[in-house]
């Protein structure tokens, strides 16, 4: 059986919500509040459900921070975040306060069974845009990766991913073969590294 709770302030979406849940086998929704303060007052170790479904824009406090308190206290709770919000903002701070899941309000309510049944499989259920908005977050990161280099040493990097020699590099920059050494230390000592190869191969990782 899946005891699953629901902090929601809309009382039609969380009427529907809980009837849905509880005709389904297997399923049992009765810790329905319509905010955090309700429902962590009536929170106890001998009702805590698996799995809450949990609304961000809330009456009192939200439901972000109300999640970090109910983790605190009960961190075997698995919490999907119920929502209309799909800004990216919303998004991380949800999954970093503790959210196994992030499902938005237009979700069907076959999904959303689906979804709790997949949290409980040690899954984490995201609706598509959610998911997407992640994915594009973490790849954005990576784009934007801060290198220790200066903009000379890049450059110098970018000879060496070429393939040219260091005369052929200090031609190209219009600088010294002295100069050139000079820098190639420096790239060394940033980059903790001991040879040109490593240097390339950071370079082609995305790491500089």
């Amino acid at each position: 059986m899946i005891l699953v709770g629901i902090v929601e302030d809309d009382n039609q979406i969380r009427t529907l919500l809980q009837q849905y849940l509880d005709r389904q086998p297997g399923f049992s929704c009765t810790l329905v509040h319509g905010s955090v303060e309700s429902f962590r007052r009536a929170l106890s170790p001998a009702n805590q459900p698996d799995v809450l479904l949990m609304d961000i824009g809330l009456p009192g406090m939200s439901g972000i921070d109300g999640m970090k308190l109910i983790k605190r206290d009960y961190p075997d709770i698995d919490i999907i975040m119920l929502t209309v919000y799909n800004d990216p903002d919303k998004i991380f701070q949800s999954l970093c306060a503790g959210a196994t899941g992030y499902l938005l309000k237009n979700t069907p309510l076959e999904e959303i069974k689906e979804g709790i049944e997949l949290l409980t499989r040690g899954g984490s259920p995201m609706s598509p845009q959610i998911a997407r908005k992640v994915i594009d977050f973490f790849n954005t990161e990576k784009k934007t990766v801060s290198s220790p280099l200066s903009e000379k040493e890049k450059e110098i990097v970018i000879g060496l991913v070429d393939g040219l020699s260091y005369k052929l590099i200090a031609d190209r920059m219009n600088i010294s073969l002295e100069t050139v050494r000079f820098h190639i230390k420096n790239i060394y000592r940033k980059l903790h590294v001991h040879s040109k190869a490593e240097v390339i191969s950071k370079s082609l990782k995305g790491e500089i």
